[in-house]
């Protein structure tokens, strides 16, 4: 096991990164202000991972109310925020009870906005199942639901008290979902870490082996990025947002689409390379550089390519986006490999034109 820090001051809290961490629940025991928890996951990793968790709590002592939720990113959203509201109100969960998210990025988030609302605010501790998970979204406190206008546009800044990562989870989780957090892990490297970006083109197929060292390696960079920047922007007042590389283009993805029908690192991976070629036209990538972003996506085995949703439709959805500031879109974009830049300083017809060049057909 090998262990990070989210430096937040008191707020502060350790991410453990290893093998069988599921199981030991001596790691989760120092973060329980009383021995009762809920245990939010969903009906695919409750079957494979809540019966471990739950046992080696209650051997230590623990109440465990498991919820168990459907599976999907459809489901993230109020209805299943109040089915999990409900449970713990029935149960009679008390301020100092703690809520446990296994499972991906859509439990984490459901998990930790039911926690920074219920009570006001309840303990919470994050044990992701995913790659995705595990490099990004278990890590930052953002958490929140979708809403049908737009992605993520309902929720709260909300940290956990622990980020338990155990990779033998990676195991278990479909090619397509492993494909789908290397798009955040190639993120990294693009926004703040070249030599990362130059690792990841090395190792892709050790990656996708699930070469155990190589992921460990991989998430453990990944979180090192990510800890810093939230460090530095808890609440996203400037450097957070390069977090949200390729995040524009992808969550007009997502919710033009539908939500569920591609993953988010999907879509992710599609808006880097639209956000890679934008950064292109305005002079600050070369068009080998963009073809390195676009190859090392490709190998990732996902789509360098955005669905055709049309350009009217791509420039309403994206007209949603939180990082809108008087009605001008803020881009997440490079100006090289390793250096991210905010800026709403974008002709709208370049935009255009990286959108309608690099589509294809659903």
């Amino acid at each position: 096991m090998q262990t990070l820090t989210v430096d937040l001051g008191a707020r502060s809290y350790p991410i453990h990164v290893g093998a069988g961490l599921i199981g030991r629940a001596e790691l989760i025991l120092p973060h329980l202000p009383m021995p009762r928890v809920a245990i939010v996951t969903n009906s695919t990793v409750g079957p494979l991972y809540l019966d471990t968790l739950r046992a080696a709590l209650e051997d230590a002592g623990v109440s465990v109310l498991p919820i168990v939720v459907p599976d999907g990113e459809q489901y993230k959203n109020a209805e299943t925020l109040g089915h999990i509201y409900d449970a713990l109100l029935a149960a009679r969960m008390e301020r100092k009870g703690t809520l446990i998210a296994l499972g991906g990025g859509v439990i984490g988030d459901l998990t930790g906005f039911a926690a920074a609302t219920y009570l006001r605010g309840v303990p919470f501790i994050q044990v992701p199942t995913t790659l995705l998970a595990q490099v990004d979204s278990s890590v930052g406190g953002k958490t929140g639901i979708n809403h049908p206008l737009g992605k993520n546009m309902i929720g709260a800044f909300y940290q956990p008290r622990l980020v338990l990562a155990d990779t033998d989870t990676l195991d278990t989780l479909p090619d397509r979902e492993l494909s789908a957090g290397l798009a955040e892990v190639i993120k990294y490297g693009l926004i703040r870490d070249a030599a990362f970006f130059a690792w990841l083109e090395e190792n892709m197929e050790r990656l996708l082996a699930r070469d155990g060292e190589a992921l460990t390696f991989a998430i453990l960079r990944s979180c090192r990025n990510k800890a810093e920047v939230v460090a530095a922007d808890e609440r996203e007042g400037g450097l957070r947002a390069i977090l949200n590389l390729g995040h524009t283009f992808g969550h007009a993805i997502e919710a033009g689409l539908g939500y569920g029908v591609w993953l988010h690192g999907e879509a992710v991976a599609a808006g880097m390379v639209l956000a890679a070629d934008l950064s292109r036209r305005l002079g600050w990538l070369t068009v080998a550089e963009v073809e390195r972003v676009r190859r090392l996506v490709r190998r990732a085995r996902l789509p360098d390519r955005a669905p055709d949703l049309g350009l009217p439709r791509y420039q309403a959805l994206m007209g949603l986006d939180k990082k809108v500031e008087g009605g001008r879109v803020r881009f997440v974009l490079l100006k090289r490999l390793g250096e991210a830049v905010v800026t709403a300083d974008v002709p709208e017809a370049l935009a255009a034109a990286t959108i309608e060049e690099n589509v294809a057909s659903v």
